[in-house]
């Protein structure tokens, strides 16, 4: 079953979900800006979506956005290329909209940055002089926190935590993989950059294996002591569809089973209890905030890896006019796609206020939703609206849950899909028109 845009706007859940989205493929090609400089590092779901309510609300402004993949690709919905249900091409949306509603944009990559000077430098040599600076570059991962997770066993070890060639090469090695054998994956402690989703990844590959290797096994590696979100509903999913809890189970779940190291040769993981041996493995490292907030020398929460920020700017709480959007900042958000969007409107807006010398809302409100598929053509989903609390100085979700499915269904996995498609359009500025190849 599958929703088109039109009619997943016309629902309650939908329309609630999307209010912000007004004037979605309302992006003609923007005058040059006179105004303040903009320069935005990031064209992701954060990014691309600030850049465009930016030039929107402030068309004056000068926005130069800096990006070096030539097309985006969706982390969200990136799972269902590893159950075989997409390709990479069906999550992967050009730039082209985007091009023409910004100033400059530049495919390129960032390495050095001058916060005094308030510069930026790319790797071709340019280098642009910002008012303000936006950071939207998601998450740096560590693998050398990873005994043995080095260039070398990068080659053949995927994370495929950034949707792209690695979530190709990913699923060739699924394929490749005998029926009977095993799947070794790992899930980083927390914080970590939620889509694609740990849980939902087993569940995808799992639903893959009971199509076409019965006979095949996973073996998930938890750095956290439990399963860290919706737990209640991955468990009855993994009960229902993949025997969990029962000898035959194609799912063997293990908690604070962190990595530590990697042997891409005998093909093991190792944690401080066990060498696990699998045909395929994939290890995700644990991460921090981009490298180009390391190169602006916002870092500074959790041990410097993650960047504190003011909620009602998005400003870097270190250094000022630096406005950091997404995975990199210290929240307590989850660090989903939906997150990153909601969020970019809410600094365009807020420096678009300030633009106009008028005062930013001083009390914001954060909304996020994040679906979960299991593969098996259903879903399940949370969302939760986070409010300022003036007291704490921080955005806090409601003291009791709210917008989690009691179960889950085929039409979550419309819903699901059609949530892909319209916050692929509203970032990217994609026309109505626009055909999505997305299969259901």
């Amino acid at each position: 079953m599958a929703l088109n845009r039109r009619d997943f706007l016309k629902t309650s859940f939908g329309a609630a979900g999307l209010a912000a989205t007004a004037g979605l493929a309302g992006c003609a090609t923007m005058q040059t800006g006179t105004g303040p400089k903009v320069v935005v590092v990031g064209a992701g779901f954060g990014g691309a979506t600030f850049s465009r309510y930016l030039k929107m609300w402030a068309p004056n402004a000068n926005v130069t956005l800096i990006e070096p993949n030539a097309k985006f690709t969706s982390c969200p919905f990136s799972n269902t290329v590893l159950a075989g249900i997409n390709n990479l091409d069906d999550i992967t949306l050009p730039y082209d909209n985007l091009k023409q509603t910004v100033d400059k944009f530049v495919p390129d990559t960032v390495t050095a940055i001058d916060t005094t000077k308030q510069t930026v430098t790319t790797a071709g040599g340019h280098t642009f002089a910002y008012d303000k600076l936006v950071l939207a570059g998601g998450i740096e991962l560590l693998y050398d926190k990873v005994q043995g997770y080095d260039a070398e066993a990068q080659k053949t070890v995927m994370h495929a935590w950034k949707a792209g060639p690695q979530t190709a090469t990913l699923r060739k090695q699924l394929e490749a993989m005998p029926d009977g054998g095993t799947f070794v994956m790992s899930v980083p402690m927390a914080p970590y950059r939620c889509p694609p989703g740990p849980y939902e990844r087993a569940c995808m590959v799992a639903s893959y294996f009971k199509r076409a290797k019965p006979r095949s096994k996973i073996i998930i590696l938890d750095g956290n002591p439990d399963i860290a979100s919706k737990k209640g509903l991955f468990v009855a999913a993994w009960t229902k569809h993949f025997g969990y809890g029962t000898d035959n189970s194609m799912i063997d779940y293990r908690g604070n089973n962190q990595p530590r190291a990697v042997d891409a040769t005998k093909m093991t993981v190792s944690t401080e209890f066990d060498d696990v041996k699998g045909d395929v493995i994939n290890v995700v490292p644990p991460m921090r905030a981009a490298k180009v907030c390391g190169l602006a020398g916002v870092r500074d929460g959790s041990n410097g890896n993650w960047c504190t920020i003011d909620y009602r700017t998005f400003e870097s709480k270190v250094v000022k006019n630096v406005h950091i959007l997404g995975d990199s900042a210290l929240t307590n958000f989850p660090k989903s796609g939906s997150v990153a969007n909601n969020t970019g409107k809410m600094c365009a807006y807020a420096l678009s206020e300030q633009f106009a010398g008028r005062q930013f809302d001083p009390s914001p409100v954060v909304t996020n939703t994040c679906y979960s598929g299991t593969g098996m053509g259903t879903a399940f989903h949370v969302a939760t609206v986070f409010r300022w609390d003036e007291a704490k100085q921080s955005m806090v979700p409601p003291k009791d849950a709210n917008g989690v499915s009691s179960a889950e269904s085929e039409m979550e996995w419309a819903y699901m899909e059609s949530w892909a498609k319209n916050v692929w359009a509203d970032t990217l500025g994609l026309p109505e028109s626009y055909n999505f190849t997305t299969k259901g």
